[in-house]
């Protein structure tokens, strides 16, 4: 397929896939993580899509990085540049890909999902944080928005690179699921669990679960290890993270996320 315009401007590789048949079919963006879609990638977009793809979704993974000169993702790379794909500017990447999304035919339009890893979770962050005015970023663009998203183990501070709001509080424009570890020392779970908390006492459809013992990254298949040059602002110094698979933490993930977008994404009467 054709590069997607961003709402930036920028031109963004994607890679779709729709199930046989003639739709329309519930569709779910992918958002991937700071390693990017190219040689480096974690390979998580790739096994959530299939993940996806065997349940009836179509899925497109648009890629944040290749066309804006970090090929290899920036999860190490500590140039000034990589502030530039921050969560809020990655926004506008998914939301082309909606966009794009509803031109197509064989896809429904209203039951479109968004779900991201990591840089994607906080993408995710970003994409389904309501505007507050229509001068808000993608205000337009979130007045039609999503109709459900789950961010994986995502970085949940507040802050210009993720998310803020005039009272502090996280406002989901639909349901918003977040799963994570109790073990993360990249995007520790506790920032996630006091922006749940306060959303839900507000009233607002945020949800988490906190996966005791998982680490970043637990939805890998690759085992635990620590990348001491890793960019990480949450550790002394900068640098170093952990990673790695949690099997049941990845089992039952799967469950999780299939029966939250079969609630808001599919309809028994369609």
């Amino acid at each position: 397929m054709p590069p997607l315009p961003s709402v930036g401007g920028d031109a963004i590789p994607a890679t779709l896939t729709i199930p046989e048949g003639p739709g329309p079919f519930p569709a779910v963006v992918v958002a991937h993580d700071c390693s990017g879609l190219g040689p480096a990638s974690s390979g998580a977009p790739g096994r959530w899509a299939r993940e996806l793809q065997q349940r009836g979704y179509a899925t497109i993974l648009p890629d944040s990085f290749s066309t804006r000169g970090f090929p290899d993702g920036i999860c190490t790379n500590p140039s000034p540049g990589r502030l530039s794909v921050n969560a809020p500017s990655r926004a506008a990447d998914v939301y082309a890909a909606l966009a794009f999304l509803r031109t197509l035919p064989r896809i429904d339009g209203t039951r479109v999902g968004l779900i991201g890893g990591s840089h994607g979770g906080a993408t995710a962050v970003a994409a389904m944080l309501a505007p507050e005015a229509e001068s808000s970023p993608l205000a337009a663009e979130k007045r039609h928005g999503f109709a459900a998203a789950v961010a994986l183990y995502p970085s949940c501070a507040p802050g210009a690179r993720t998310w803020q709001t005039t009272t502090g509080i996280y406002t989901p424009i639909a349901p918003f699921y977040i799963l994570t570890g109790s073990a993360d020392d990249w995007t520790p779970a506790a920032p996630c669990q006091a922006l749940a908390r306060a959303a839900q006492q507000a009233g607002h459809p945020v949800s988490i679960k906190v996966y005791p013992g998982a680490h970043h990254a637990f939805d890998s298949d690759r085992p635990l290890r620590y990348v001491p040059h890793r960019i990480n602002a949450n550790a002394p110094g900068g640098r170093g993270a952990t990673t790695g698979g949690d099997p049941a933490a990845w089992a039952d993930a799967i469950k999780e996320v299939v029966a939250f977008f079969g609630r808001h994404l599919k309809s028994d009467a369609r």
